[in-house]
């Protein structure tokens, strides 16, 4: 880890191994779920940065969070997308008081990988400025 502009950087090499890790201290449905959504994360968004962001996996376009998982208190695979209600898709369910929606999944056969590509997709294009929210500049 290294530090620029007082900002923690974490290298490309140790987020992914952090992710690797987080994925491989869960259950055995839970790790299969997960590496999915991780292997067409990464496939459908090769230029967005990943880390583990208040515990949980995360990637970003420059500063702003699009899409990440975790596991929640009802033991599904939660994925959450931050501008998820731009996109105008019924498969999200509005999360939160921003602009957020999410998906759940019990197991890896519930992923419908043709309307994941197209969240991802979608993720990439609709990016809700959190960042600039964060420092004030933005309202809701």
């Amino acid at each position: 880890m290294q530090k620029s502009n007082g900002k923690l950087k974490v290298s490309p090499t140790e987020a992914t191994d952090a992710i690797t890790r987080y994925n491989a201290a869960l259950t055995t449905e839970h790790v299969s779920i997960c590496d999915l959504l991780r292997i067409e994360i990464d496939a459908t968004l090769p230029t967005a940065t990943c880390k583990i962001w208040y515990a949980n996996p995360v990637w970003f376009i420059g500063d702003d969070p699009i899409v990440g998982y975790n596991i929640n208190a009802k033991k599904t695979v939660n994925l959450l997308f931050w501008s998820g209600q731009l996109f105008d898709e019924p498969g999200l369910k509005a999360s939160g008081k921003f602009k957020a929606a999410q998906v759940q999944f019990k197991a890896a056969s519930e992923i419908n990988i043709n309307a994941l590509h197209s969240w991802l997709k979608k993720s990439a294009v609709h990016i809700f400025d959190y960042n600039a929210m964060r420092q004030g500049k933005l309202t809701r």
